[in-house]
């Protein structure tokens, strides 16, 4: 009998990893249009908002938040797949495992906050629309201050990876990764003021870009900018 070849089973393992990495396009994208056009979420809405205003939002866009937050609902779990990629990655650098189990726990944890509970709450507002106004208003902050609040996973995610990548001697990652990933601990910690500030630029809609957003809508159609 001929021996099976040992080529056979690591080729089949590669294919494993290219179907987990093609996961990540796809889910991505289905992430960005359920949080931008369909559920308002990105860029967050302001803060300052009266409740009355704040009712209407809910039900001029319900339907859209009620489909879009539907459908995370079944493909939430995708996410995982590609978070598994990088730990399974990360098992083949020269740290200890508990690196790769701490990115994982980290993430498992920071979903629940960090995305769930954002989407529950604006399903619960969008549910009942008859119930008392500030009910829906206490739904709105729970589901944006805790989507753009829950730091404290992710940037132990973040640095977590960045000192894996910077002590592995395989460099399985590059270490441009590891500065990239520095920076976005220092996000995370930038947005300890939304739970205080409902306006200006510490507000959790308060960021560079979401102001030069606002620029752009105060600004004139026939407005002439000099050259």
């Amino acid at each position: 009998m001929t021996a099976a070849s040992p080529a056979a089973p690591v080729s089949r393992r590669l294919l494993d990893l290219w179907v987990c990495w093609w996961v990540f396009p796809p889910f991505y994208t289905l992430f960005g249009i359920i949080f931008v056009p369909l559920t308002r979420v990105m860029p967050p809405p302001s803060p300052a908002k009266p409740t009355a205003q704040i009712v209407l939002f809910f039900h001029a866009h319900a339907l859209t938040i009620q489909i879009g937050f539907s459908v995370l609902m079944l493909a939430i779990g995708a996410g995982s797949v590609l978070n598994g990629l990088v730990a399974y990655q990360m098992r083949r650098m020269t740290v200890d495992p508990v690196f790769a189990y701490t990115y994982i726990a980290t993430l498992a944890v920071g979903a629940i906050p960090g995305c769930l509970f954002c989407a529950f709450s604006f399903l619960a507002a969008t549910f009942r629309p008859d119930r008392d106004p500030h009910l829906i208003a206490l739904c709105y902050d729970l589901g944006l201050l805790t989507f753009v609040g829950s730091l404290g996973c992710f940037a132990t995610q973040y640095l977590i990876f960045a000192i894996a990548i910077f002590l592995d001697r395989n460099k399985i990652f590059p270490t441009w990764l590891a500065y990239i990933s520095i920076w976005q601990v220092v996000t995370e910690l930038v947005a300890i003021p939304v739970f205080i500030f409902t306006g200006g630029p510490f507000a959790w809609n308060g960021a560079i870009s979401f102001w030069v957003r606002k620029a752009i809508e105060r600004q004139q159609p026939g407005e002439r900018v000099p050259g």
